[in-house]
């Protein structure tokens, strides 16, 4: 063994470039594998994932304080199919108004509870600490930047309830299973006065709905009767979410397998072609005494220190890149903040040099059966013949010499151009498939957005910020209609609306205005958009969800009073239950639109030229306040980060995977390289033929690449858009035009170009003397 070493140790020594190469391929490859993995764990069930992480509950019950005891409702701890209990917490359903000058105001449910720890529904506590002294309060909000637009309110602001406490805000934690808005001591809510009781409940069953509702029947069993006010499944929450995540799950399982298939295909080909080009050693090893065993040992020994260095070096870079990728992605969209799967760092760690064990196992056995006369004779270039018909053909093409011999070059050596050329066709798919994302992304962001139709936001009524005005609901749209370049202006009033045979409250956008000029038919998927009372577009989510179908009536309830809605289209949307009504349907629900105490959102269109900074000020001037509709999706910019990232992992990798075979090519080559340059070849010509070798690789992956990213894009977008029930329009998936084509048709070629020239150029400057002299 100790022969075997030494060789191996000398031969790495002697083949520096060699051994880089491998080194530095593994390397890259571990770092993609590590990022792929913990990808595909973490978007594998991730509403799961941050559930079981925060012992969410399965089951929220709420009841009356005066029906039922404390004592009465911790003994349903007790009960069988309860596996833990948390509560109860007085609960209080009320209002939180902003204490600034705009005097928003929100719903918000408050519980009273003194610790974010405990057996059920464990807290995220991102920000601040919890509140523990009266007058101090926990919003329940996803973790956030304090930059991003949709941060929220920042610790240290005070926000005033609607029996007219107020409260300074302490801290920011996260319920992924939304138990409650916000959190007070339990000292602080007895003094608010609670309206309810809430119990948290994880069952022994809970995988279907029967389950949920047999331990909703045994709850109820247990208390006194009527005491039950309020239940609420976590199955119904992870629909919804599970829904919502439907396209960010698949775009991240696809990056993952994209970047599985690309890093096994170029540490195969690296360290196949490595045993390969070594032919000719492995047959002066056995003419001077070695077995055909410590043959094999020696080659396997080659191949694997430098793969279990780059395996190390890349794994750990991979977990940190890997980490803080996902940190960002994932938090913004609402999962947390996921960590990098041991077994992710161990599969990359352990699996990367038993593959190149493996790559190196099939040519190390054919050395091994191998005689020392055909091994050297093999060893001295590519079997003969092969090529031979493409080489005379291109030497009969008008092409400088030096691109016909780069152009037949590939065909010496068809399973390794096969492999490289794959690689190269993997990331153009992935450059080709981020770019449409990219623009697919922004097409969806203007659409929901209406960037275009609505540029001007302007929140006022009795709920919002132009309340304070003393200006009324159509005196404040009138006088945002007078300012200088509107055009357009229409009143959108949101609110949760009872709708007859929804499988939950409908949330109905009422709108006064001329809405068909602002942006919604952009998002027709079906029908049309509505143009009178008593007509009504839904989002394709809920047409989905209840089973609707243009034509269908819906029999919309609010406070006793009801009007009849005819859906007559269907738009993209983005809300689960979403429908759009003219103003006249509200009239229709309550004669006192201002009584409701909803905030009406005024969407102001401008004339062509005008600065949307010169509204605003006017705004300010007229004693209202506005904002540009310009903000961008977070969790949109975030999936598109990542996916940059991994079309930059997989273009390097892929990179380096023709590194190897133009390093491996000139190796082979190396006398008939000499043989050239004693001919009068010069190095400009010997870098214009290894490059052409594989530009021309370069060009046909491109081109597949292309047609296959382009598949992908539209297929692995219906697939995610059917995964999250939301129907596209057909111009949401046509981003793709002549330029961006033709600038992604240079993908591949740049990256063959980027591979080869560092190789060809080192094999340019080699003497006549040293590449004519033997191993």
């Amino acid at each position: 063994m100790s022969a075997v070493w030494r060789t191996a140790r000398a031969s790495m020594r002697r083949r520096r470039f060699q051994t880089a190469v491998i080194a530095l391929v593994v390397m890259f490859s571990s770092g993609t594998v590590v990022a792929a993995l913990a990808l595909l764990a973490a978007s594998s069930g991730p509403f799961d994932r941050v559930f079981a992480e925060q012992q969410g509950a399965h089951l929220t019950a709420t009841f009356d304080p005066a029906a039922a005891s404390d004592a009465q409702l911790e003994s349903t701890a007790d009960l069988d199919c309860v596996a833990e209990a948390a509560g109860p917490f007085g609960q209080l359903a009320t209002t939180l108004a902003v204490d600034d000058d705009a005097a928003v105001e929100f719903p918000a449910t408050i519980a009273g509870r003194d610790d974010p720890a405990g057996p059920v529904d464990r807290l995220d506590l991102w920000e601040g600490r919890w509140a523990a002294a009266e007058g101090e309060i926990v919003l329940n909000t996803a973790p956030a930047d304090p930059g991003d637009p949709g941060a929220p309110l920042p610790v240290g602001a005070t926000v005033r309830a609607g029996d007219g406490t107020v409260l300074t805000v302490v801290g920011h934690a996260y319920s992924f299973g939304q138990t409650a808005d916000a959190w007070v001591t339990a000292d602080q809510l007895e003094a608010m006065g609670p309206t309810a009781v809430q119990m948290l409940y994880r069952l022994d069953d809970h995988d279907t709905a029967a389950d949920v509702e047999a331990g909703l029947d045994a709850v109820t069993a247990a208390v006194p009767a009527g005491s039950l006010t309020g239940a609420q499944s976590y199955l119904a929450l992870k629909e919804r979410i599970s829904a919502e995540l439907g396209i960010f799950v698949v775009l991240l399982t696809v990056f993952g397998v994209l970047g599985l298939a690309v890093a096994v295909l170029i540490v195969a080909n690296v360290v196949s072609g490595a045993v390969v080009s070594g032919l000719r050693h492995i047959g002066v090893l056995k003419a001077i005494g070695f077995t055909p065993r410590q043959v094999v040992w020696v080659y396997l020994t080659m191949v694997s220190l430098p793969a279990l260095v780059g395996a190390a070096i890349g794994t750990v870079l991979g977990h940190f890149l890997a980490a803080g990728a996902m940190s960002e992605t994932f938090r913004e969209a609402g999962l947390g903040n996921p960590v990098v799967s041991p077994w992710a760092d161990a599969a990359a760690f352990v699996g990367m040099p038993l593959l190149v064990l493996l790559a190196a196992l099939a040519p190390a056995m054919r050395a091994h059966r191998l005689s020392a006369a055909e091994a050297i004779s093999a060893g001295s270039a590519p079997r003969s013949g092969r090529g031979l018909r493409a080489h005379r053909w291109l030497s009969g093409t008008p092409l400088p010499r030096s691109v016909s011999l780069g152009l037949g070059l590939p065909f010496a050596r068809p399973g390794r151009t096969a492999l490289t050329a794959t690689a190269v066709a993997l990331g153009v798919t992935t450059a080709t498939f981020t770019a449409g994302l990219a623009a697919f992304a922004t097409e969806i962001d203007g659409l929901i957005q209406r960037h275009e139709a609505a540029q001007i936001e302007v929140v006022g009524g009795p709920g919002g910020p132009s309340g304070a005005t003393g200006l009324g609901d159509q005196e404040t749209q009138d006088l945002l209609a007078s300012l200088p370049g509107a055009s357009e202006v229409t009143a959108n009033l949101r609110m949760p609306v009872t709708a007859a045979g929804f499988v939950q409250s409908a949330e109905l956008w009422f709108i006064r205005g001329e809405s068909s000029r602002m942006g919604f038919t952009d998002q027709l998927v079906d029908g049309r958009w509505m143009d009178g009372p008593g007509e009504a577009v839904a989002s394709s989510k809920t047409v989905h969800e209840n089973d609707l179908a243009i034509g269908d009536d819906v029999t919309l309830e609010l406070g006793g009073r009801t009007a009849t809605v005819t859906i007559v289209g269907v738009v993209m949307g983005s809300g689960t239950g979403t429908v759009y009504a003219d103003w006249s349907t509200l009239t229709d629900l309550t004669a006192d639109v201002d009584g409701l105490g909803h905030p009406i959102s005024y969407e102001v269109r401008l004339e062509d030229g005008t600065d949307p900074q010169e509204y605003l000020t006017a705004l300010t001037g007229a004693g209202l306040t506005g904002q540009s509709t310009r903000q961008s999706d977070a969790v949109s910019i975030a999936v598109v980060g990542l996916a940059t990232m991994f079309a930059l992992m997989l273009g390097t990798v892929a990179a380096l995977g023709v590194f190897n075979t133009v390093a491996l090519n000139a190796r082979e080559r190396r006398r008939d390289l000499g043989m050239l340059k004693s001919i009068g070849m010069t190095p400009r010509q010997v870098v214009t033929m290894m490059v052409t070798s594989m530009a021309s690789l370069g060009v046909i992956g491109g081109l597949i690449g292309i047609a296959l990213g382009v598949v992908a894009h539209r297929e692995i977008l219906r697939l995610a858009a059917a995964a999250s029930q939301i129907d596209m329009p057909a111009s949401a998936l046509a981003t793709w035009n002549a330029p961006q084509l033709a600038l992604l048709a240079l993908a591949g070629l740049a990256i063959a170009i980027a591979g080869a020239y560092l190789p060809a150029r080192r094999a340019a400057r080699l003497t006549i003397a040293e590449v004519l002299h033997s191993e």
